[in-house]
């Protein structure tokens, strides 16, 4: 009884919750965190600890290639930062530590973005982002100080290169399937976070695919993901500050003046393009991201 109470309270708290009370939210805690990076960064100029030069260009090209994916599609930001940073030779747990910071910029903007072209469901972002925040606080501690997360990613990798198979044969089915009400979404929401910050990347690519592949609508699935994906990677970035403290601050520098360019941009994209091309060229992302991920693992 007690517990049907407490539940009926919940839903009553989250129907007074506006798409307005999210976005307002979504820019206080930016503006803590912004505040939080501008300091570093004075300090950091102030003792010439950044290097400005021609990688630092590459980040910001890669940080705006990869949100205007991210945006379009849902997917791909963490997997292809993640790749670039191990490519340098950065170590798996600071690469997954700047991505995730960088995508607390680029994620806002994204989110914000999906709000003002009204691409969310509300029930389902409620769904997403109480246990994906759990999921990614629990990820990004055990990577900080228990595991490498490059040993998980073969196996997501596995995964996603099958469901992103399905997503293709759905979309080249003649008849459509009609939309299902969502299908254990916290539950997803967790398992999602949880490996997206072990792994530096995989949020959209695990939430985003499965939602897709249960019927629910491109582009109310990417808007829904996309915003909640701001908690989720704020969070997670907490932790990686608190464990790890903050590292190469020109690489998240430069990935955040490239997202934060693109991050409008695909939400527009999100917005306009036709929904069945959609979820092809989902389809397609899911498929490549994660076939090189297996591939690289045998390399």
């Amino acid at each position: 009884m007690e517990k049907a109470i407490a539940l009926l309270r919940l839903n009553h708290i989250k129907g007074k919750i506006t798409l307005k009370h999210v976005g307002w939210l979504m820019i206080l805690l930016k503006v803590v965190i912004a505040g939080y990076f501008l300091y570093l960064l004075f300090e950091g100029v102030r003792h010439n600890a950044f290097e400005f030069g021609e990688k630092f260009l590459w980040f910001i090209v890669a940080g705006f290639v990869a949100q205007l994916i991210d945006g379009a599609l849902g997917m791909a930001y963490g997997a292809s930062c993640t790749s670039l940073l191990l490519w340098f030779g950065i170590p798996p747990k600071f690469a997954s530590a700047s991505v995730h910071t960088s995508e607390i910029f680029t994620t806002g903007v994204s989110g914000l973005s999906h709000i003002r072209f009204d691409n969310i469901d509300k029930k389902l972002f409620f769904q997403l982002v109480v246990t994906g925040v759990i999921g990614a606080v629990i990820g990004a501690y055990l990577i900080a100080d228990f595991f490498d997360g490059a040993a998980v990613k073969p196996f997501i990798s596995l995964y996603l290169l099958f469901l992103g198979g399905y997503l293709l044969y759905k979309a080249f089915k003649k008849k459509q399937q009609e939309k299902k009400e969502v299908k254990r979404a916290p539950l997803l929401a967790f398992v999602g976070g949880l490996l997206d910050a072990i792994g530096g990347g995989g949020w959209g690519p695990i939430v985003t695919s499965n939602l897709l592949s249960q019927g629910k609508s491109p582009r109310y699935t990417i808007g829904t993901v996309n915003t909640a994906e701001f908690f989720v990677t704020y969070f997670a970035t907490v932790v990686f500050i608190f464990i790890l403290g903050v590292q190469h601050l020109e690489i998240v520098l430069g990935l955040i003046i490239g997202g934060v360019a693109a991050a409008p941009i695909g939400a527009y994209v999100a917005s306009r393009i036709n929904q069945r091309l959609l979820l092809i060229i989902v389809g397609i992302a899911v498929v490549l991201i994660s076939a090189w991920g297996v591939i690289s693992f045998w390399l």
